[in-house]
């Protein structure tokens, strides 16, 4: 029994039989998911051979510690941004053996969101060594903090699959 929904499961099992076939390593840099991208990963037998590490960086302070993002982008654009989430995946990249990261940033609920950045509102972002780079904007709505949550993991897990093509 997982602890993640079948499709989930699925998607995590893909990866890591075709990061594993192509000798790929992966690096996550989490804030609203919690480390539930790099759990859907080490879900699966085998995966470390995929997963090189998960930065868990959910405060602003933590995001600039382990991430390097930096102090002005968190006070300009704030912690959910399409520019908080590229400098996560960055420095999850860089500061990694990975050769592929992904980066999520968002607000799950049910309290903290704003008309200019609603509850449901993630900014997620995959990068590879090869400079591919993906962004999305999702906007999930006030669907429940739990799936808020899962619905940023599989978009995460499709964005790594992408970045490594």
């Amino acid at each position: 029994m997982s602890l993640f929904p079948a499709d989930v499961e699925d998607l995590a099992r893909k990866i890591v039989a075709d990061f594993t076939a192509r000798g790929l390593m992966v690096a996550t840099a989490e804030s609203c998911t919690g480390g539930l991208i790099a759990g859907a990963l080490t879900e699966i037998s085998g995966s470390s051979a995929v997963v090189d590490r998960g930065f868990v960086t959910y405060t602003n302070q933590a995001k600039v510690d382990m991430l390097g993002v930096t102090a002005a982008t968190l006070a300009t654009h704030g912690a959910v941004s399409r520019e908080t989430a590229l400098q996560m995946v960055h420095g999850a990249l860089y500061r990694s053996q990975a050769a592929v990261a992904v980066a999520v940033t968002g607000i799950a609920g049910p309290g903290g969101g704003s008309a200019e950045k609603p509850v449901g509102l993630v900014h997620l972002a995959a990068k590879s060594r090869s400079g591919k780079i993906l962004r999305r904007e999702m906007r999930y709505g006030d669907i429940g903090r739990t799936e808020v949550r899962l619905a940023t993991v599989r978009t995460a897990l499709e964005m790594l699959v992408e970045a490594a093509c």
